[in-house]
């Protein structure tokens, strides 16, 4: 699978984000890190120049409520529906479900397992397989729960 992982805004701190995408890559995935203070057209520019399949957005500075939408919005305005989109870092429980609600199909937080996060790739993967939507554009209302 090809991942772009990238850090939207101002936030200047991207050691976990590197741990994630080291661990991709080692995972057998195709991984292509955007680096520090990216806007979200910069972001969804990247995703469309790669051809990804998956969009990881680790964001640790708060705006998570701004930012993972605004990236999703554009995503579906550039046509990329079939793009999966998770996210990682401090996104407080009480703002996942309106994440969810707008496409986002995983959220890790402090604590999550490189091994979770591969495990959450491959149920995707699997998911293709069988059709079954998983996109930011496609509605299907699955997110990963584990």
């Amino acid at each position: 699978m090809r991942i772009v992982v990238a850090k939207p805004g101002l936030d200047g701190h991207d050691r976990g984000a590197k741990v994630i995408a080291r661990a991709l890559r080692d995972g057998g995935n195709e991984v292509i890190y955007t680096g520090l203070r990216r806007t979200p057209e910069e972001i969804v520019r990247i995703v469309n120049d790669e051809d990804a399949d998956a969009l990881g957005l680790s964001t640790l500075s708060g705006a998570h409520d701004v930012l993972i939408p605004k990236v999703s919005a554009i995503l579906r305005q550039e046509g990329l529906n079939h793009v999966v989109v998770f996210a990682g870092g401090i996104i407080p429980p009480d703002d996942r479900k309106a994440l969810y609600e707008d496409g986002i199909r995983a959220i890790f937080g402090p604590g999550s397992t490189t091994v979770e996060i591969l495990n959450f790739l491959k149920v995707v993967g699997d998911r293709k397989k069988g059709n079954k939507p998983v996109g930011i554009g496609e509605k299907s209302g699955w997110y990963w729960n584990e």
